[in-house]
């Protein structure tokens, strides 16, 4: 293989792995940091010992876990897909680190809030919005996963059922092929 052959596979690759770990390092940072203690709340009780309420990010803001893991599956998507929809993937990527992202902001902005959780959040939103974008500007040309992750087409000839529907000796050819043979 010569290095002009290789070298945009090679980049292709790089480029596949950044993105993945731009997102699941980003939504990762982002579910983590909303997870934490955010705020405390003193209630006072008279002449007994004030009980503190804490607030997790989670308690004031749901919805931004739920975008945060949305993102951390999407980036083991981006693996999975190709093409086109690796692309239409990588927008919505970069749409849910921007709402991740809005969250942080909007819990930077509240009072009684420890600053550097809602930061962590802010930063994990951006980090995965890099992988999004990235995705969907470059997505389209990264290599995909390799043909035996794929469905083979029937055999003709009726052999479309499972081999070990078929018989015992069918069974272990599979098995010898490296096949599953319950599965067609």
């Amino acid at each position: 293989m010569s290095a002009s052959t290789g070298a945009p596979a090679a980049r292709g690759r790089r480029e596949l792995t950044y993105a993945v770990l731009l997102c699941l390092a980003g939504a990762g940072l982002a579910f983590w940091a909303v997870t934490r203690t955010w705020s405390v709340e003193l209630t006072a009780r008279g002449s007994l010992p004030p009980t503190r309420h804490a607030r997790t990010g989670a308690d004031l803001l749901p919805w931004v876990s739920a975008l945060a893991l949305v993102g951390l599956a999407g980036g083991g998507a981006v693996l999975a897909t190709r093409g086109r929809v690796r692309r239409l993937l990588g927008g919505l990527l970069t749409l849910l680190g921007l709402g991740v992202a809005a969250g942080g902001a909007y819990g930077l902005t509240e009072a009684g809030v420890s600053r550097q959780w809602p930061a962590l959040v802010l930063a994990g939103g951006l980090v995965l919005a890099a992988g999004g974008l990235l995705t969907a500007l470059r997505g389209g040309g990264w290599p995909a996963m390799g043909a035996r992750y794929e469905r083979r087409p029937a055999e003709p000839g009726g052999a479309d059922r499972p081999a070990v529907e078929r018989g015992t000796r069918d069974a272990w050819e599979a098995l010898d092929r490296g096949e599953d043979p319950t599965v067609r």
